[in-house]
Parts: structure tokens; sequence; C-alpha cells
């Protein structure tokens, strides 16, 4: 019964013998206890009986307390303790043989085991419990599977643990978690002129450029620059803005409440690379890329210039952090190992502000949990910079 089921899988699956027999076995766990016990019991009720008659003829009535002493340290010891101890450390050593002989023990033992088991199940369900429907529940609970990976130590390099761990992860977040928000996008608006768009082309950091006609939410579509050559090395003069429409490519939408792992399904259904993310009025709200979800998975293995500036966490040295009003709560908690809430606002800016009420003025500080906020620099709209540390709790203090 101490097999690891998932071992025992792997070995049927690759038709060892005496896994196949094992897992036959404990395909029936009601069965299996039962031959188990019916032939424990038999031994011990023989073992009994022979040992009693023994102690008898040798001392007598004095015999059958002896007897029975000595009976009871013999079957705890070897009987029950030691077999079972081994059988605990060394499940498949002692598992797999004995199935041999508990395999034709349960088909000569049959009519009593039925017996038996019919008994201790209709007791069983009078106590709530479907012995069959227990039996069958081995599926790993996706927190289950997370601690398997969590404890499988040297059996999987860090590396491979952390993507294992994060890919877990992608069902608790969505694309409105890790989207680069509309005030991010770098796009080309169609009502700026030919030259400023055709600079912007030839400078963008980026592979694909989302194309807007004079606010984000009137979408066009995206521009791949391997499609812009003409737009990089053409002639300036015979550029129009309807040559730019042509060569977009249709948007893709997705809502922001898109769990990330059926998102990543999406694009490969798809075949794109690039969405944009709208709320429920059909909004806008930012952009997601596959690197972004893939970044989620592996970490980061990109260099994304636009956000080098504000995007960073800095240790201070001191025990505090400088960090950027547009860092995500969810990029903070995971490489400060931080807790801080990521329910309702995404980013620092965000949390700070929904406790402000407001933008508040540089320099006011307040405590978040067991986190201090200090307002370094804001403009009108949000706030630029923090600077946080978390605070001991009582019990680290002590």
């Amino acid at each position: 019964m101490s097999l690891n089921r998932y071992r025992l899988k792997h070995l049927v699956n690759k038709k060892h013998r005496a896994a196949l027999r094992a897992s036959e076995l404990l395909a029936r766990p009601d069965r299996l206890i039962g031959v188990i016990l019916i032939g424990n019991n038999l031994v011990n009720v023989l073992a009994t009986s022979i040992a009693t008659i023994i102690a008898m003829r040798l001392y007598g009535d004095l015999g059958v307390a002896i007897g029975s002493v000595l009976l009871t340290l013999v079957l705890l010891i070897f009987a029950e303790v030691t077999p079972k101890t081994v059988a605990a450390i060394k499940p498949e050593k002692i598992a797999f043989p004995a199935s041999i002989i508990l395999k034709p023990l349960l088909f000569i033992l049959y009519p009593a085991v039925w017996l038996v088991n019919t008994v201790s199940n209709a007791l069983a369900r009078l106590l709530g419990v479907n012995p069959e429907a227990e039996s069958n529940s081995e599926h790993l609970h996706p927190d289950e599977l997370r601690t398997v990976v969590d404890e499988a130590g040297d059996l999987i390099p860090d590396q491979h643990q952390g993507m294992l761990l994060n890919v877990l992860d992608l069902g608790k977040a969505t694309v409105e978690d890790i989207m680069v928000p509309r005030n991010d996008v770098v796009g080309l608006n169609l009502e700026d002129d030919i030259p400023t768009l055709l600079k912007q082309i030839r400078t963008s950091d980026y592979t694909r450029l989302p194309v807007y006609e004079g606010d984000i939410n009137n979408v066009v579509g995206t521009l791949h620059l391997r499609n812009a050559a003409r737009f990089i090395f053409g002639d300036d003069s015979t550029i129009t803005h309807a040559d730019i429409r042509r060569f977009c490519r249709k948007p893709y939408f997705v809502p922001e409440s898109t769990p990330l792992h059926t998102q990543l399904l999406h694009y490969q259904k798809e075949k794109r690379r690039m969405a944009f993310v709208v709320d429920e009025y059909g909004d806008v709200q930012g952009i997601i890329t596959l690197e972004d979800l893939l970044e989620e998975i592996v970490g980061d293995f990109t260099s994304d210039k636009a956000r080098e500036h504000e995007e960073e966490i800095t240790d201070n040295g001191d025990g505090w952090y400088i960090i950027g009003g547009s860092v995500s709560l969810r990029d903070v908690n995971r490489e400060l190992d931080w807790e801080l809430p990521t329910e309702e606002a995404k980013t620092i800016n965000g949390l700070l502000v929904d406790i402000f009420q407001g933008v508040p003025a540089t320099n006011m500080s307040m405590a978040v949990k067991n986190y201090r906020f200090e307002v370094l620099s804001t403009n009108t709209k949000m706030i630029e910079r923090v600077k946080a540390t978390r605070i001991p709790t009582d019990d680290e203090i002590e």
C-alpha cells in the first residue's frame, strides 16, 4: 500500500511484470487488504494454538501465560514491526515479490474475501464513505503537484523546477496582470505625418508595432517590421498612409480576464504573437505578446529598452528598495519574495493611489500590511517612484 503510485504507473507503462501484478492488486485495495488480513489472522490463530499446546505440555497451566507473552513478543517483532518497517522503507522490494503470493492467494480465498468486503463496504457506506470512489481518488490537485515539484530537490535542476512552478502558476494570473499598459504602448499613430512615422519604424526597438488612428482604441492593426522593408529602405516621397495600412495585419483582441494558460493556447491556435487587451466595454487597456507569456515561464530572455528606465527594482542596500510606479505587483512579489495584495491593483502606482484615494504628495509614507512605502516622485497623473521595505513581524523580531 505504500508503493509510490506514480512510479508504479511508470513501471506499468514499461510493462514491468511485477508492477503489473501489484497494480492489478492495488486496483481493488479493499480486496487486497481483505486477503492480507485474512491470511494474517489465520497464521496468528494457528501460531497461537500451536504455541499454547506446546507451552501447556512443557509447563502445564502456567504455560498458557508464558506462551501468550512469548508469542506476542515474537509476533510483534517478527510479524508486525520489522516487516512493516522494511516494507515502508523499501516498498518495491517487498511488494513485488509478495504479489507473486498474494495474487493466487486472493483467488483461493476469494469467497472469504468477498464476504468480508461485502460486510465491511456496507458498514463503510453507512458511515458515508464510498470505498470504490475513495480508492480511485489518485488525481493530484494543482497545489499538490506544486508541492511534489517543490520537494523534488536534486531530482530536478533548479531552472527546470522554476519553469515547472511557473507553468503551474499560469492559471492563477490573467493577461491583465502582465500586459503592457496602454500608456506604455509604443505604436504608430496614422494621424502623424509620414516622416515621423518612418523615423519611428526605422528606429524601433520592436519587431511588431501596433498601428492606430488618433487614439489607441481606434486600432488599425499590427505592423511587422519584416514586412516593412519598403518603409525602411524605400523612397520617403513615394510612401503614403495607405501603404502602411495595407501592410498591417488585422488586429487580434482578447478580454483582460483571459487566464495566461488559456491565452498561450489561443496564440498557438490563432498563429499570433501579439494581442490587444480590451476591458468589458471594448476599450483597449494594453497589449500582450507571446514573449511576455513565455517570460512568465522561463524568465526574462529579451532586452526591452523601452522599460529600462523606471521599470526597475533597485536594492538600496539598507533593506529599502527603489521601485518604479509602473512595476507590477507580481514582479515585486516574485523578485523580492513579498506578498503584496494583487486582487485589485496591478501595479505599485495602482496599489498606493487606491489607498491614498488619489496621487499623494512627495515624501508621504504609509504601511500596507507588513510593508512600508515612501513616495519619492510623482507627476499629475501617477506615482513615478517609491521607496519600500518589509516590516519585520513580531515573531521575526523575537
